[in-house]
């Protein structure tokens, strides 16, 4: 009975610490659906409010491309897209091989945001042209992430995402949704306007302009936005908030190329472009965790109008 009584303060500070615990973890989950919450919803809203006053002002066309002015209404970007998520949503989608990492990516994350909105923000004051564009890209979305991932995998600390396995004919959903938003795209009414570019350069110029562009563009920022960023913060907020918050960061850096000199205007212009397109990537990156369909979808958006014309 002595001996009970004498353990009696260890155990009432190991219960006292045990419920500390629950109630540290239990604000802590509060906290992340809040956040979650105004994420999705201050993104979503983001992009409706940008497509209602296009509405209310009675100018709904957007630009839909950084080489040229001409635009087109924004609903002709909507279509494909809502196409393509119904589809990708009624696919079946892969079976998950390996679980991601328990603790939650948050210096990775956090990195990973700041380098979104800095190369945004830079991109923008230093006017958008080349070859600042570029070599902003390769510094901010390519160069700082790796250096980031060597160091913490070094150090044992890095995050490791889920890995889903696509076997049997599953490998081969996301051709549907990919092939319809093509065909939506740049085929039928709603076919985007083609280009002459390729008419008036050489062939050799021609390849290595739409390689190029492919591996600066496409692949960097779908590793970038899609594959380490949304992928980190799905992991903290949830599917749709990531992919709603990658898409708005990913839209927004566009406003340096596709500026008309009015900040307000642009961004809202972005959002209802690239942001709604960023859905699409999102989803499909979020659902398959393979990069080819979002590889597809963004080079056909950099290089289809150009080499269209030639078949």
């Amino acid at each position: 009975m002595i001996d009970d009584f004498r353990h009696a303060p260890v155990i009432a500070r190991a219960y006292g610490l045990l419920y500390s615990t629950r109630m540290l973890n239990k604000g802590g989950a509060t906290t992340a659906r809040a956040a979650s919450t105004i994420v999705l919803f201050g993104g979503l809203l983001s992009i409706l409010g940008s497509a209602l006053w296009f509405v209310l002002t009675g100018s709904t066309d957007v630009r839909y491309s950084a080489d040229t002015d001409d635009t087109i209404p924004m609903w002709l970007r909507w279509i494909p897209v809502l196409a393509g998520l119904t589809l990708a949503r009624l696919m079946p989608g892969p079976a998950i091989a390996t679980a991601p990492t328990q603790r939650r990516p948050r210096l990775e994350a956090g990195v990973l945001l700041g380098s979104a909105v800095l190369f945004a923000v830079t991109l923008r004051l230093i006017g958008g042209g080349e070859p600042a564009h570029t070599l902003l890209k390769l510094l901010l979305l390519l160069a700082v992430p790796l250096a980031m991932f060597f160091i913490l995998r070094r150090k044992g600390t890095a995050w490791q995402p889920e890995r889903a396995v696509l076997d049997g004919w599953r490998r081969w959903a996301p051709v549907v949704p990919v092939s319809i938003w093509a065909l939506l795209s740049y085929a039928g009414p709603w076919a985007m306007p083609f280009s002459d570019f390729a008419s008036t350069v050489s062939m050799t110029t021609l390849v290595l302009v739409v390689v190029t562009v492919f591996l600066v563009n496409s692949v960097i920022e779908e590793l970038f936005y899609r594959r380490w960023l949304q992928s980190r913060w799905e992991s903290i907020l949830g599917r749709w908030p990531a992919i709603v918050l990658a898409s708005l960061l990913w839209a927004a850096w566009h406003v340096a190329i596709q500026r008309t000199g009015d900040l307000p205007v642009d961004l809202a212009s972005t959002f209802v472009n690239q942001g709604v397109l960023g859905l699409l990537l999102g989803y499909l990156w979020s659902k398959y965790r393979v990069m080819w369909p979002i590889l597809v979808i963004h080079g056909a958006v950099n290089a289809a109008r150009i080499l269209l014309p030639l078949l």
